[in-house]
């Protein structure tokens, strides 16, 4: 058998293609939308793909399975389970390529690539179609080899099931969800301890809590080290599992209904590049403007109207936090090079609507010698910010950090809003002119949230440098009661 993993950072996401080496046959599972990835390392291996499928309808990233299907003429076979909100839709676009076929999947089928054989199990919890799939060399052994488990079953970690209700908006499901996750552990139980598990998901994933960062484990290894495998008991599970999640991005909503219905093609071309004026207009027009310059450029100068969200491992997490759904979006970039990284990076999460760039400091300069006033973020350091904190008129003091990092411990007096939650905390009626001191983790974090907060009309509004981590560090009283 081969197996190869494919990780993509940015979404800290797995999928696997596994193939018969006797035959040429492959199967690839999970698939993101950058299909070539999958199409070269079957082509450098003379292997066939005969059939993509998935684990479950994602909500963090635009799933590549019709597509790839397609263009390998390959099967596309899907979850038939979850009941019918949750079916796989028809592609509309009949014009475009099509799988060779799209079959159903349900408890107990099986997907051959000559000697490989994966068998369906239906686990619930994360989602209702969720399925994990039994994988079985049958030229080696009728007995499976491995789990590929989806959002199912992580390293150190179980898959969410609280993203129905808090991302897709479908009340009331959160406990009921934890309590098919909880079956579907229990199930699970059934598999043996030799039993290789390679999850959908590793470290930094928002689709659980506490992912850990190793590739892939054991069965057994999980059933020690995972907290969420230890639970004997139903009720304090749900307890367990529901707590400390943290805050959905915006776009996971779309992402369900994307990956369920299906998306149009990407554009094609180099977005255009965009004249100062024309982001002038952009920002008049409430397009999303994104200055993707390291946060401490940012700072300094600014074009007011625009978003931080720095170029980074992490931008995918930081710009899904604070982009409305369906956006356009006008790139503001360090360099040139950084246009086609960056669209690649957000069609990967489905904003294809990226209409045009511009040289951040062309258009800083720009600005700056028409006689516009530019922007400036103001920064304070812990010790100034406990001053300010223990005077008799404090500011108002915003974590931007998720629940589960608060629930680790706090600056006594926050108020939790997470960084996806500043745009209906602001619309909540607090006065523009209250002074506001933010502060996240490290820093990068509260510049974004405060270049948010500024774009909606606050005027007073001061990021923290080294945010909580700086704080803990100086000694400062720390919070560890339940989050605010």
């Amino acid at each position: 058998m081969i197996l190869k993993r494919f990780y993509d950072d940015l979404l800290a996401q797995a999928s696997y293609l596994l193939a018969c080496e006797s035959t040429g046959q492959a199967l690839v599972v999970d698939p993101n939308r950058d299909i070539a990835q999958y199409l070269d390392a079957a082509a450098a291996d003379s292997l066939t793909i005969v059939c993509v499928t998935e684990t479950h309808i994602h909500a963090d990233f635009v799933s590549g399975a019709r597509d790839l299907a397609a263009a390998a003429g390959a099967t596309l076979a899907v979850s038939a389970e979850g009941g019918p909100d949750w079916q796989y839709r028809t592609a509309g676009d009949s014009a475009a390529p099509q799988p060779r076929a799209i079959v159903p999947l349900a408890e107990g089928d099986e997907l051959r690539a000559g000697t490989i054989r994966l068998d369906v199990l239906h686990t619930p919890g994360h989602t209702p179609e969720h399925l994990a799939f039994l994988v079985t060399d049958t030229s080696v052994s009728e007995r499976p080899v491995g789990l590929l488990s989806g959002d199912f079953i992580f390293v150190g970690d179980v898959g969410r099931p609280d993203l129905l209700e808090r991302a897709a908006h479908v009340a009331g499901t959160m406990e009921s969800s934890a309590r098919d996750l909880y079956r579907s552990l229990r199930r699970a139980a059934e598999l043996p301890d030799y039993l290789q598990l390679w999850p959908g998901h590793g470290a930094g994933s928002a689709c659980g809590k506490a992912l850990g960062a190793l590739p892939q484990s054991t069965l057994g290894y999980e059933r020690i080290a995972n907290p969420a495998l230890r639970h004997a008991d139903e009720r304090a599970f749900v307890a367990d599992i529901l707590s400390a999640q943290p805050e959905p991005p915006r776009y996971f909503a779309r992402m369900k209904r994307v990956n369920r219905d299906g998306l149009p093609p990407a554009p094609r071309g180099a977005p255009p590049r965009m004249t100062t004026d024309d982001v002038r207009r952009a920002i008049a027009d409430r397009t999303l403007v994104v200055d993707t310059r390291p946060s401490a450029a940012f700072v300094q100068r600014f074009v007011p109207g625009t978003l931080c969200v720095p170029k980074s491992k992490s931008f995918l997490a930081y710009f899904g936090a604070v982009a409305p759904e369906e956006c356009a979006v006008v790139l503001l970039v360090s360099s040139a090079d950084d246009v086609p990284v960056l669209t690649r990076w957000l069609g990967l999460i489905g904003f294809d609507r990226v209409t045009g760039w511009a040289l951040a400091g062309d258009v800083i300069d720009a600005v700056a010698k028409s006689g516009e006033t530019l922007a400036t973020m103001r920064t304070t350091d812990v010790h100034e910010m406990q001053a300010r904190i223990s005077a008799s008129t404090p500011p108002l003091v915003l974590d931007v950090r998720g629940a589960g990092e608060r629930a680790l411990g706090q600056i006594p007096g926050a108020t939790g809003v997470a960084l996806g939650m500043l745009d209906e905390w602001a619309a909540g009626g607090t006065a523009p002119g209250t002074p506001l001191l933010l502060h996240c983790q490290t820093g990068t974090r509260a510049v974004i949230g405060a270049s948010v907060l500024v774009a909606r009309g606050f005027h007073d509004v001061t990021s923290v440098i080294g945010g909580f981590e700086a704080w803990t560090s100086a000694g400062f009283p720390v919070d560890t009661s339940s989050p605010q």
